[in-house]
């Protein structure tokens, strides 16, 4: 036997090995692809915890859920927000500097308030007295009342009204 035909059959040997190995390969990847959709998933329901213990805690201080039924509801949302958390961790571990789920969920509750907080803060009275201002001369001038025949709303820019075709003067 040759040597350039011994090639050639380890050539074809390693072509049908690469054939028949990928879809193994495709298997393992769609593994790692399923378990980031989990990961994705329980992000998200950690997100809407969160998002569900904020509006917990500003719904009980506007007085909108009774004081005795406070505790259990918050209790309930931290127990659900620690299970996420400890399958996140399963799934995908992150470095938790030695706290548990609870106190991991209530600082993140916590960063959630003060950035809207913040949010909030940022625009002062004045600013706000001149961005209702404005608004205000905007709707007056496309506003210039009804239609006396049909009661329709026109425009100040509207010689005929739209809906009935009245002269407007």
């Amino acid at each position: 036997m040759e040597l350039g035909s011994i090639f050639l059959i380890l050539a074809v040997l390693v072509g049908v090995g690469v054939y028949l190995y990928a879809p193994l390969t495709r298997r393992a990847r769609g593994m790692t692809t399923d378990s980031a959709h989990e990961v994705s998933a329980l992000k998200a329901e950690r997100d809407r915890v969160i998002n569900a213990l904020q509006e917990l805690d500003f719904d009980f201080n506007l007085g909108k859920i009774p004081a005795e039924d406070y505790p259990e509801q918050r209790a309930a949302l931290l127990q659900k927000g620690a299970d996420i958390l400890r399958k996140l961790d399963e799934l995908a571990p992150v470095s938790t500097s030695g706290t548990n789920a609870e106190a991991r969920i209530e600082k993140a509750a916590a960063a959630k308030r003060a950035d809207s907080a913040k949010q909030a803060v940022e625009l002062s009275d004045d600013d706000i007295e001149a961005m209702i201002a404005s608004r205000r001369k905007q709707h007056k001038s496309r506003s210039a009342g009804f239609c006396p025949k049909c009661g329709k709303p026109v425009l100040v820019t509207d010689k005929f009204c739209p809906s009935c075709g009245k002269a407007l003067t």
